[in-house]
């Protein structure tokens, strides 16, 4: 299981900041959003030069039609990420063409899609997808690998039930991780190192838990013990 620390600060700088306290550690780093938005390609070129052995997990959620999408996974390569996501709710078809895109590349990133944002809980899940979140994320997987995706993102929770139904080898992602029972913020479903161990997570995703503390460094440590 590898560490991924989320760079959600308020700006690039405070980001900045937060790697060069953390970069001797051998951890990967996510990009979301807000911060590509915001910061852009400039930003991943700044992260190299910190530590150029870091490993950048670009977290756009790419959703949109199967071309679109394959146009802006060709357009991810360019960009020497390491790792990204596009949406499972995008469909089998959306999936291949972007795997189908990117197989003419030899050292491609690993593609990951996503199946239930950990933002959900069951009800509000159940209003828009009209399933549990177990089941659709089960669906969602098995849509991923049958499409030849490297793995999916999911909470701790569904993780094993993914990897039972794919392969052991099919790739898991969790976000909302809180390593020592922290608070859960804006997540619905957390869960803590030793779940997301026993669930066999391949890849644990903290943010808050690190970047609140006064000390990134030591929590980052004291994770990475835990792995």
């Amino acid at each position: 299981m590898e560490l991924c620390v989320a760079l959600d600060l308020p700006t690039k700088q405070e980001n900045l900041d937060l790697i060069n306290k953390i970069k001797e550690y051998d951890v990967w780093l996510k990009v979301g959003l807000r911060s590509y938005i915001r910061d852009g390609e400039e930003f991943l070129k700044d992260i190299k030069k910190i530590n150029p052995d870091f490993k950048i997990f670009l977290d756009l959620k790419l959703y949109d039609i199967p071309n679109t999408m394959a146009d802006a996974a060709e357009s991810i390569m360019g960009l020497g990420v390491d790792m990204f996501n596009v949406h499972a709710s995008a469909g089998k078809r959306a999936m291949k063409e972007v795997m189908d895109r990117l197989s003419k590349y030899e050292n491609r990133p690993i593609v990951l899609a996503v199946t239930a944002l950990t933002s959900f809980n069951e009800a509000e899940f159940g209003e828009i997808y009209e399933n549990s979140i177990a089941k659709k994320a089960d669906q969602f997987a098995k849509d991923a690998y049958e499409s030849g995706l490297d793995g999916v993102v999911c909470s701790a929770y569904e993780s094993e039930s993914i990897k039972n139904i794919t392969d052991k080898e099919f790739m898991t992602l969790t976000p909302g991780i809180r390593p020592f029972g922290e608070d859960a913020g804006d997540q619905q479903r957390v869960a803590d190192v030793a779940y997301a161990k026993n669930a066999h997570v391949d890849f644990i995703v903290v943010g808050r838990p690190i970047y609140k503390s006064d000390n990134p460094a030591l929590i980052v440590e004291k994770i990475l013990k835990k792995l």
